[in-house]
């Protein structure tokens, strides 16, 4: 029998190379879960973190439904065309939140595709437009609610109830780190993510005897394309405003309509991943909170006061349980 020859040091260290190189990707596929049996519906699928988590969990075995406005459009068969060509179950459905009808719609549409049972939903659509406070004209300000506040509310009345009848289910509302901080000068993007807090942890609440969780995603600033949507927006407003109002809030609107993200080189993948894994944990023991971002995280300990704070206040009350249930 011949023996077989030793490695030479050359190939030994070219094989722990090749480890150390495909270490990262080896590792990702091991921590990444099975979505295998969900059907999961996410709004605002066009770009960013809508898209890429449409197509993630797909990847992972999920049936997704990515919805978008404006159907058709080229994002749409890019997006349907990107599926198709990894074999994923994937369906394109339209659903502009900002519309009783169209969620309406939608959401019958999707509930026919999926049988009748849709277990998570994933709030995701939103915009953003800057300026200070006083700048913000009603159009502006009806705008931005009606996207990032009352497009939540839209979509939670269209799938909850069927949600509640299974006993079963998981809600993600994508709020924002400035949905616990403030920059002067953000519009009211705050006030709409500081709002998406407090409705998604008061139904976090309510939603214990149903089975249903809710994890509120605080992602930091990531390089998506909702900066462009966000200038196109900011820049009208500032077309439509008055100059002595814009020159009142000097340096405050010399900028408006012209942030391009750049100096951001976050790797927008953080956020589905985060969603992916918060999907595969056990019932009642998903976080009410979550914050993304490699860097600075800031409202960190504004959510652990906030939850030191509900429990102190609650947790002894006839409400602790539901408290306990979402702090524990």
């Amino acid at each position: 029998m011949t023996d077989r020859p030793s490695p030479s040091r050359r190939e030994l260290m070219i094989g722990a190379a090749a480890l150390t190189a495909a270490a990262p990707a080896i590792l990702r596929a091991q921590e990444a879960p099975s979505l295998k049996g969900r059907t999961v519906l996410i709004t605002g699928c066009s770009s960013g973190f809508g898209r890429l988590g449409a197509l993630h969990y797909a990847r992972l075995g999920a049936k997704v439904i990515a919805t978008m406005r404006g159907v058709p459009r080229p994002e749409a068969e890019s997006l349907a065309g990107e599926a198709a060509k990894n074999g994923l179950d994937l369906h394109i459905v339209e659903i502009d939140v900002t519309s009783d009808a169209s969620v309406a719609g939608g959401a019958a549409k999707a509930l026919e595709i999926a049988d009748g049972r849709i277990d998570t939903l994933v709030n995701n659509a939103g915009i953003g437009i800057t300026g200070p406070v006083e700048v913000q004209d009603m159009e502006a300000t009806k705008l931005i609610f009606d996207t990032n506040v009352f497009g939540i509310q839209r979509m939670l009345r269209a799938l909850l109830p069927q949600m509640r009848a299974a006993k079963v289910g998981q809600i993600f509302n994508i709020s924002s780190q400035l949905g616990r901080v403030i920059i002067p000068g953000g519009g009211h993007y705050s006030a709409t993510k500081f709002a998406v807090e407090a409705l998604s942890e008061q139904l976090a609440y309510e939603l214990v005897p149903h089975g249903i969780d809710v994890t509120i995603i605080q992602p930091g600033g990531y390089p998506t394309k909702v900066w462009v949507n966000r200038n196109a927006y900011t820049g009208a407003l500032k077309e439509r405003s008055e100059p002595a109002l814009l020159a009142a809030y000097e340096p405050f609107t010399r900028g408006m309509g012209t942030e391009d993200g750049s100096g951001r080189s976050a790797d927008p993948m953080d956020v589905p991943r985060a969603i992916a894994e918060i999907m595969a944990m056990p019932v009642g023991k998903r976080p009410l909170r979550r914050a993304v971002h490699p860097g600075n995280k800031p409202q960190e300990a504004i959510n652990r006061v906030s939850a030191e704070t509900q429990l102190a206040w609650l947790g002894g009350s006839a409400l602790g349980p539901l408290v306990k249930a979402v702090h524990d």
